[in-house]
């Protein structure tokens, strides 16, 4: 019994020491009145996969993603010699190719979402749900640029239809599913999550892509990049891999852009686009420097284009664009994937930096055809639909006037004439041609183009 109590007394001595130090060590933390408070060592699962319940948004958006066939019809000559020299003999015969992809329906009465790729060059477009059921599709439109195809099909039922979310309101790390029928697996569903958003990938098109790590593989072009409420908030395009097969990384078209150009396609026939009206780049330190300014994030402004809505709002050289309405602009593809959802004489309010100060400029958007860029006194604007049809063509610029002297004598040959490519860079548009001729270190250029004669020249100016 008394060995009893010296235990007893001993296990209360160590409770008491070890309370005391405790109290000790934590009383000690007070410093100046402020208590430094435990750290806390519990883990925060609420953002774990197993937490997060797919199912729902998975149940819901696979209904409503669809198999894309495209049919093409390929003529096949049984002896191509005798075809080239025309001596008759040879027989043609009808080849079927079949192209399979993706695509999302985004209302019950069967208008279908998908890549412009996924349907290019088709003579015959079938659809087939979820449910097995097949339909013809009819193309109602396409945005090659920005790779997005509206396509329609009849049915005598309401089909189920994936709802639009906010693309700009995803966050780097929020879980997404990628929804679609990769190698003609239909309805299949990956998990990953937002690796980033607003990435360039050097595309002449987009230039803003959603990028996740959810496996996207050949087939999935067109598919649905949704949340976990299952809404629409991107449509799997392209992915990032050596092997042409997921390695790593996928990308989607924002659905804000997305949903901007079908309703164009509905309500116009093409897609409306509205430019800002400058030229420039995004800062960064290296760029900061050349500059002689401290400022290494935004949009700088080197040029204003003439007859734009910059130009008319008055921004000039130097200005640092900082923010597009209420969306903060760090990125050249973060204020393109702006202004891409904006239609020509939408006003958008600019806020710059100048001379240290900041300034708020309404500037009315501008459509793209009604603009023109000038380079070593040559004025250049887009071709039209009259343009294409006289010199069977569908890209390029033309010569709208020569204003340098030097260049005058060759007015015959330069006006009017449609410029091919530059310096042996293909030239499709006014974009791509301002965004080529803005980095190059000197004004001598090789153009290759048709003057209005017909006759191809290359010249060097």
């Amino acid at each position: 019994m008394k060995k009893f109590g010296s235990l007893l007394l001993l296990s209360l001595m160590s409770g008491a020491i070890t309370l005391g130090a405790y109290k000790l060590f934590f009383d000690s933390s007070k410093t100046n009145g402020i208590t430094l408070a435990a750290p806390n060592y519990a883990k925060n699962v609420s953002l774990a996969a197993e937490n997060i319940d797919f199912t729902a948004a998975a149940e819901s958006t696979v209904h409503s993603v669809v198999h894309v066939k495209n049919m093409t019809t390929q003529r096949v000559y049984s002896d191509p010699f005798a075809y080239m020299f025309g001596n008759g003999r040879s027989q043609t015969q009808e080849q079927y190719q079949v192209g399979t992809g993706s695509g999302v329906i985004i209302s019950e009465d069967g208008f279908i979402v998908t890549n412009n790729h996924v349907i290019q060059n088709a003579n015959e477009l079938e659809v087939t749900l979820n449910n097995n059921k097949s339909y013809k599709a009819k193309l109602v439109g396409t945005d090659s640029k920005m790779d997005i195809a509206l396509l329609k099909i009849e049915s005598d039922e309401k089909l189920p239809f994936a709802v639009f979310g906010d693309s700009e309101e995803i966050k780097v790390g929020e879980w997404v599913l990628a929804v679609g029928n990769p190698y003609n697996l239909t309805s299949t569903v990956t998990a990953g999550i937002v690796s980033a958003k607003a990435r360039n990938l050097g595309n002449e098109g987009i230039q803003s892509f959603i990028q996740t790590d959810a496996a996207v593989n050949p087939g999935n072009s067109g598919g649905a990049l949704v949340n976990t409420r299952g809404e629409l908030i991107g449509i799997n395009t392209m992915i990032s891999s050596p092997t042409g097969s997921y390695a790593g990384y996928s990308f989607a078209v924002p659905s804000n852009l997305t949903r901007k150009i079908i309703e164009d396609l509905m309500q116009f026939g093409n897609v409306q686009r509205g430019v800002l009206g400058i030229e420039g780049g995004e800062l960064n330190s290296k760029f900061a420097d050349e500059l002689g300014i401290k400022q290494t994030q935004g949009f700088y402004v080197n040029k204003v284009t003439k007859n734009s809505g910059a130009e008319k709002a008055g921004l000039s050289k130097g200005d640092i664009i900082v923010q597009l309405d209420t969306k903060k602009i760090n990125s050249f593809s973060e204020l393109t994937a702006y202004v891409n959802t904006k239609r020509p004489d939408d006003v958008i309010e600019v806020n710059v930096l100048r001379d240290g100060k900041q300034k708020i400029l309404p500037v009315k958007l501008t459509k793209r055809e009604m603009l023109n860029y000038e380079f070593n006194g040559i004025e250049f604007e887009d071709i039209d639909a009259t343009d294409k049809k006289q010199f069977r063509i569908s890209e390029g610029i033309k010569i709208k006037k020569v204003n340098n002297p030097e260049y005058l004598e060759y007015g015959e040959i330069l006006n009017d004439a449609i410029i091919l490519s530059i310096d042996g860079q293909k030239i499709k548009d006014m974009e791509t041609a301002s965004r080529y001729l803005a980095k190059k270190e000197n004004q001598k250029a090789r153009y290759q183009i048709i003057a209005k004669n017909g006759q191809m020249y290359s010249i060097i100016m």
